[in-house]
């Protein structure tokens, strides 16, 4: 119940006693049907029951104390709460639960703890959980990011090319210098770190910039998507189609670390053949050319 008063939008959870035929609906519900709190909605179940005048569907009128969003659709547009005394004399259950609904600490555990209830009850009963009533959606959004890892390593590959091409430039213009250096008893090693050194500098600051700009953008994402919405009239998110209607960013440490890293890995890559170019030159013939 508590996770209902955290997402309860108006009403109150306090309103739904016994005997009163109260219930919550979604903000969605509410919407489609235009109704709010105080208003009533007839709850019509596909479960019939003889009466003299013939078979009439199972039937109740309940109000409406209060209106949850819970910022997904399927429950925003298709989950009510009633109490379980009201609830258990609309479907003639006496009293009894029709199903059991488990919270665990750890959302990531909900398979192997509904496997373990599964087997502890012998059998007889429909078990799920979160991972198995969305299981394409979540593995579209899996292949979704390993796409998009891929795609922005092609794009980070792009700028390592980027700083090979600037080195090699700066090489050939630095080709006299470097030749005097080598004259003056610079080793290749020498010569090699100095180019080695631009390039990672050169890494080092573009990974810290692009990590910067990124978290910045995430931490804004959600804000300029509302706004852009706001500003366009346009519905970006629809909830019928994604399942969510606002767009969730976090940036997590794992991901950003490793991103991170392979940036300035390949930032590093790149440096080796410009600075082996020119650790290998030959100071007499760059000084003939010069």
């Amino acid at each position: 119940m508590s996770a209902i008063a955290d997402v309860l939008r108006e009403g109150s959870i306090e309103a739904l006693e016994a005997g009163s035929f109260n219930m919550l609906i979604g903000s969605m519900l509410a919407e489609d049907l235009g109704i709010g709190v105080g208003d009533s909605i007839v709850l019509v179940l596909a479960q019939g029951r003889v009466t003299p005048a013939g078979i009439f569907p199972r039937m109740r009128s309940f109000t409406v104390a209060g209106v949850f969003e819970a910022g997904m659709y399927e429950y925003d547009r298709g989950l009510t709460f009633v109490n379980m005394h009201d609830g258990a004399r609309l479907f003639a259950t006496r009293g009894q639960a029709s199903g059991v609904r488990l919270a665990v600490t750890d959302i990531y555990s909900a398979g192997r703890t509904a496997t373990e209830l599964a087997l502890d009850l012998g059998g007889g009963f429909y078990v799920t959980d979160w991972t198995r009533q969305h299981v394409n959606f979540f593995r579209s959004i899996q292949l979704t990011k390993t796409i998009m890892f891929v795609i922005l390593s092609l794009v980070v590959g792009v700028a390592a090319f980027n700083i090979v091409s600037t080195l090699v430039m700066v090489v050939r213009d630095k080709r006299g210098d470097i030749a005097i250096l080598r004259s003056y008893g610079a080793s290749p090693f020498g010569i090699l770190a100095i180019f080695a050194n631009q390039g990672t500098l050169i890494g080092l600051l573009g990974t810290l910039f692009g990590v910067g700009l990124g978290l910045l953008v995430v931490s804004q994402l959600q804000g300029a998507v509302a706004a852009f919405e706001a500003w366009f009239n346009l519905d970006l998110l629809s909830g019928e189609v994604y399942f969510i209607s606002d767009l969730p960013a976090r940036a997590q440490a794992g991901e950003v670390t490793r991103i991170a890293l392979l940036a300035l890995l390949l930032a590093v890559a790149a440096t080796f053949y410009p600075a082996l170019s020119a650790a290998r030159q030959a100071p007499a013939e760059a000084l003939r050319h010069e």
